[in-house]
Parts: C-alpha cells; sequence; structure tokens
C-alpha cells in the first residue's frame, strides 16, 4: 500500500500586530513573556479579513535560548465571519542573529528558524472546512509585529 505523500498549499500571510511585551520573569521551563496581539491582516486566495485586537503569544525562552512561540488569537474574514487561530512553534538561530531579531533590527528570515503548526476553528458553516485543515507556516519578526506564511497540509 502507498500511502499518500502530504502536500502543502499556500493559504494566507498573517501580518500580526504587537503590543509591548509584558516580561514575566523565570518559570519553572526558562524565561516567561507575554506579548499581546493587537491587529493585523489576513490575506490568501480564498480567505481575507482582519486580526482582531485579543489573544497573545504566550512565549517560553529556553536555556539555550530556543524560544517557544503559543498563540491564540481571532482574526474576522471580510465576509464577517469570526475565526480562531492556534499557533504553535519554535524561533532560533546563531545568538547574534536572534540579539538582533530582539533588539528589533531588520533581519532576514532565512538567517534564523522560525516554524509553526496551526489550526483554526470557526462556528460559520461558510468556513467550517478550515475546521478539517492542518497549517504549518513560516515566519519572520519584526520590531513590532510577525510576519507568517500559512500553507494547509493536503
Amino acid at each position: 500500500m502507498q500511502l499518500i505523500e502530504p502536500k502543502l498549499e499556500h493559504f494566507c500571510d498573517l501580518s500580526v500586530e504587537l503590543g509591548s511585551i509584558q516580561e514575566m520573569g523565570m518559570g519553572r521551563a526558562g524565561k516567561r513573556r507575554i506579548i499581546p496581539i493587537v491587529g493585523g491582516i489576513v490575506s490568501g486566495p480564498s480567505i481575507q479579513g482582519k486580526i482582531l485586537n485579543l489573544g497573545a503569544d504566550w512565549q517560553t525562552i529556553f536555556n539555550d535560548d530556543v524560544a517557544e512561540l503559543d498563540t491564540r488569537y481571532a482574526f474576522e474574514t471580510n465576509d464577517g465571519a469570526l475565526i480562531e487561530i492556534i499557533n504553535y512553534g519554535f524561533r532560533h538561530g546563531p545568538a547574534e542573529v536572534i540579539a538582533a531579531v530582539g533588539r528589533g533590527e531588520p533581519v532576514d528570515p532565512a538567517l534564523y528558524y522560525m516554524r509553526t503548526h496551526a489550526k483554526m476553528e470557526t462556528g460559520d458553516p461558510r468556513y467550517s472546512w478550515v475546521n478539517r485543515l492542518l497549517f504549518v507556516g513560516s515566519g519572520a519578526r519584526n520590531a513590532s509585529s510577525v510576519e507568517i506564511s500559512l500553507f494547509s497540509v493536503r
């Protein structure tokens, strides 16, 4: 029996606006912080909308400087559907590159690793198909925003 090889299909690009980092100090697993998600844009071939001013990224920075990204937020499509997104991933790279990212300097995303996996959920029947898909993403951190390209796994 030959299993089907998963294929990736571009789903959308997220431009996520961030609020000020709220430092929580050291937790059991590493340095903890919360970064509010305050807005942004969703653009893709089959979905467009705005990211709502609710949600956050609950990060843990481990001793090896790997950032665990754990986000939960929502967006509203241009035709009024509300969709929740839960996006989990990692960001890491050479110390000098990650330090530049942390200072908000422009850094080529090819110089560090920022990958996520996401799931979405909605009660709107027009978009119920997102409830049944898995997504993977590639991202970049800017001074006050994050850019993520999401791909559905087919």
